[in-house]
């Protein structure tokens, strides 16, 4: 399931994040990627422990906690703090697979990353190259949304960022572990979500949507590991 949930962030806050990352200390982002996607990653990224990184990383949680959309389609349990990466110059990151268990720095805690999602923040028009590449059962899926919008994916993807041949890409990007952890399940139930709330726009009086909301229901708690 792919899902794309168009402004997480306000104008106003993506161009207070691009003004604060401008002039960010990076670092090389292959220190952040497993044995085998650091052969293939060539871009720079904030430091997890990084001020501007867990600032900037609270304000899109507070984002999230506010999108309907994203709740629905996520069903999240746990979410890992958001990181920040910057790709110009032919940057770009290959063909991979995130890894299925990511530590949550600083802490003894760690999630399952059902879900992987990037924020982005810097708009179509501003570079060339660097589109998010997703490969799934209908073949390779092809993003580069406007700044502030996010796009959702299962973590099992197998994808890659093109190379970024003119101006600057920034994003933000973090994992999800979803109490549903299978992607078929989830994504049943957002369609099934989404189903009762147009019958309940089109007529919110009608048996049937509360009906559709006990099978919902039902469902989520037959499904739902928290």
């Amino acid at each position: 399931m792919l899902v794309q949930i168009p402004q997480v962030l306000t104008a106003a806050q993506v161009s207070e994040f691009r003004q604060a990352l401008e002039g960010a200390d990076w670092a090389d982002g292959k220190g952040s990627a497993g044995y085998l996607s650091r052969r293939v990653k060539e871009n720079r990224q904030l430091p997890d422990t990084h001020p501007l990184a867990v600032q900037l990383g609270k304000q899109i949680l507070e984002a999230l906690h506010n999108s309907p959309l994203f709740t629905t389609a996520a069903l999240p349990a746990k979410i890992l703090p958001p990181l920040f990466n910057s790709y110009s110059g032919d940057e770009h990151y290959g063909r991979h697979v995130d890894g299925a268990i990511r530590p949550v720095t600083g802490t003894h805690h760690r999630i399952r990353t059902d879900l992987s999602a990037t924020i982005f923040l810097s708009d179509p028009q501003d570079y060339d190259g660097g589109e998010l590449q997703i490969e799934d059962t209908y073949g390779v899926r092809r993003v580069k949304l406007p700044a502030g919008s996010m796009v959702l994916y299962p973590g099992t993807s197998v994808h890659k960022v093109t190379a970024v041949t003119r101006g600057r890409r920034l994003a933000s990007f973090f994992w999800i572990q979803s109490m549903v952890r299978e992607d078929h399940k989830r994504m049943m139930l957002f369609e099934l979500d989404r189903a009762i709330q147009q019958v309940s726009a089109e007529n919110p009086d009608s048996e049937a949507v509360t009906d559709l909301a006990g099978v919902y229901h039902n469902l989520l708690r037959l499904w739902a590991d928290v």
